[in-house]
Formats: C-alpha cells, sequence, structure tokens
C-alpha cells in the first residue's frame, strides 16, 4: 500500500490542479512527506479516489 501511495505522491498529486491540492489530499500529501503518519486505511481511501484499489496479502510458512 505504501508503495502505491508514494507513486501517487509523485506522480499523480503533482499533476492535480490547484483546486484538488486542497483537505483531505494535502493534508495526506503533507502527513505522508513530513512522516507525521498516514494509516493504510487513509492511503487506500485516497488512492481509490482515482482507481480500482485491490490489495492482496500472501503468507507462506513452510515447516522444518
Amino acid at each position: 500500500m505504501e508503495e502505491a501511495f508514494k507513486w501517487w505522491i509523485t506522480e499523480i498529486y503533482p499533476a492535480l490542479p490547484p483546486n484538488r491540492k486542497t483537505g483531505h489530499l494535502k493534508n495526506a500529501w503533507r502527513d505522508y512527506t513530513y512522516n507525521l503518519g498516514i494509516s493504510e486505511k487513509r492511503m487506500k481511501q485516497i488512492l481509490s479516489e482515482f482507481g480500482t484499489v485491490d490489495v492482496k496479502t500472501i503468507v507462506t510458512f513452510i515447516p522444518e
């Protein structure tokens, strides 16, 4: 999730018109950029505004 959000921060956010860079998008950019903390839930919510988000978790355990 963090890798996808980092891509959004560097590729999508800068291309947004100034009137979209307000409110929760600006706060998310600031919180991520300055390491103030942003939850995966909030990252997913913002990414879903710009496309489909499909999160998969794969756990593999091989006993010895």
